[in-house]
């Protein structure tokens, strides 16, 4: 997946937002909350994932917890070419539902989420 395709799957979703942090991180957001980021100048990317999915991406070795991150089951891919385009964007959208579904439901309607 290039981070051209990264970022239209990332902008492509319900109420998601795109904001640099941290100098030059590219950081992606429902609800004021992120739920994946990336550099434009990085090739891997980190996003949320569930607790199963975390064990099983990080225990085969496929991804590593993400620095600062693990504790809340966050992931680090870090080779964005070299992963399945369609499969990184199933990824983003179930990062994208486990962190809209903890948005308060005022929020989610605001966005169209409910």
């Amino acid at each position: 997946m290039t981070y051209e395709e990264f970022d239209a799957a990332c902008r492509a979703l319900p109420g998601a937002t795109h904001e640099v942090l941290w100098g030059a991180d590219h950081v992606y957001k429902v609800g004021g909350k992120m739920f994946a980021a990336t550099g434009i100048e990085a090739r891997g990317f980190s996003a949320k994932f569930s607790d199963i999915a975390f064990e099983v991406l990080t225990e085969s070795g496929r991804g590593r917890p993400s620095p600062y991150l693990a504790r809340a089951k966050w992931v680090r891919f870090d080779d964005l070419p070299q992963l399945d385009a369609a499969e990184v964007a199933d990824w983003l959208k179930s990062s994208h539902a486990l962190v809209a579904a903890k948005l308060p439901k005022k929020v989610r309607v605001e966005l169209g989420l409910a």
